[in-house]
């Protein structure tokens, strides 16, 4: 069986954040594919906002075809090269809309591939819920907008309520790794603390609502731990890149 061939984008042009990708996602271990990692060529050091989303996408959006398409006549749009892409920003980045509308093959973002996942691991008989934790402030609005707009599409009335919403570190991407580990932890560790106090109690689900917080699951498992043994039930914690990644597997050996 020839193995999957997927190309992981980070669509800032920070290439240190490109790198830190890389064994977390070797770790998982999917012996069948290969990857092959692309860094903006120029734009944003950080996505801090959606001007900077859509400044990325557009430094972003031809090179991605240039490289995605190489080889393949004009007028056609599967690739010869990948057999599918993931966008390595939690937004709703315009690459991922951008890149379905010019190719045949699946195309994942992260943050939508964490809410699909999060709504996996949700008791639908209870009153079970999912929030996200991410970096600076400006992403409580743009982030909680686009879990509505996705839900209210592709979910439900009930999907909705579901969501805890979000809270932030304040920091931005490249600080989750250049800022002092302590430093980043305790705010991780904050701002998940204050996801589940909100919610009563009822947060299953956090989601890790940057890239660059790949790996750092267990910052956020200690926040969790403490409020587990404040009476409060399991919490799962989902990397968007990991969760890109696992949904782009289920795409592929479905055949879909």
């Amino acid at each position: 069986m020839a193995k999957y061939r997927l190309l992981i984008v980070n669509p800032n042009s920070t290439q240190a954040m490109t790198e830190s990708l890389k064994p977390q996602i070797q770790a998982l271990a999917y012996d069948n594919t290969d990857y092959t990692y692309f860094t903006a060529p120029a734009g944003p050091k950080s996505i801090n906002n959606g001007a900077d989303a859509d400044a990325s996408a557009e430094v972003c959006l031809c090179p991605l075809l240039q490289l995605v398409l190489a080889g393949a006549p004009s007028d056609i749009t599967t690739s010869l090269q990948y057999d599918g892409v993931l966008i390595a920003c939690y937004s709703v980045h315009p690459l991922v809309s951008g890149l379905r509308a010019a190719l045949a093959i699946p195309v994942v973002g992260i943050f939508e591939a964490s809410i699909s996942a999060s709504l996996q691991l949700l008791d639908t008989t209870s009153n079970d819920r999912f929030g996200i934790v991410s970096t600076g402030k400006v992403w409580e609005v743009l982030l909680e907008e686009g879990v509505r707009s996705l839900l209210a599409t592709k979910g439900s009335p009930e999907s909705l309520a579901r969501f805890a919403g979000v809270e932030t570190t304040g920091l931005n991407a490249t600080e989750l790794h250049d800022l002092p580990a302590a430093d980043v932890e305790s705010k991780m560790r904050e701002a998940s603390g204050r996801l589940i106090a909100k919610s009563g109690g009822r947060v299953k689900v956090v989601c890790l609502g940057c890239a660059g917080m790949i790996g750092m699951e267990q910052c956020v498992r200690e926040a969790c731990t403490t409020k587990e043994q404040e009476g409060h039930k399991k919490v799962y914690i989902i990397d968007g890149v990991k969760a890109g990644v696992g949904m782009l597997q289920i795409l592929l050996r479905g055949g879909f």
